[in-house]
């Protein structure tokens, strides 16, 4: 049986914020959004289908808790959820807190310029908020 593993990219694009039961919970190191990345820990997993029902349940009260978490530490108009894993094919879940006037809306934050990595101490103030809400 094979290990969970987190993908090389998603390590190197995130900060770790805790692990839940099934997910490991990342903030994407993008200061334009708020961006929480949930990553089933289940290995060799790259599509929503080959994971359990049981985990897939799971997984949409994570993405559930994730989205209202964010929301609040946010203050965000609106959450929006993605699978996409066309680069990364490790099952992972973006849950993005959107706002009229941030750096993509209203199209989609994917492709949408360079990512502006967080100062330590604005992302730590943020882990600090997202952990409470979390």
């Amino acid at each position: 049986m094979t290990e969970f593993t987190l993908d090389e990219r998603l390590a190197a694009d995130t900060v770790f914020i805790t692990n839940w039961p099934l997910s490991r919970v990342l903030l994407m190191n993008d200061a334009r959004y708020s961006w929480l990345v949930l990553v089933p820990r289940r290995a060799d997993v790259s599509e929503l289908y080959e994971l359990a029902a049981a985990d897939r349940a799971h997984l949409i009260e994570e993405i559930a808790r994730a989205s209202a978490a964010l929301k609040s530490a946010s203050g965000a108009a609106k959450i929006n959820v993605g699978a996409l894993g066309n680069i990364v094919a490790q099952l992972h879940v973006h849950v993005v807190a959107r706002s009229p006037g941030d750096a993509a809306w209203p199209g989609p934050v994917w492709g949408n310029g360079q990512a502006i990595p967080y100062e330590p101490d604005r992302s730590d103030a943020l882990i600090a908020r997202l952990r409470a809400a979390l």
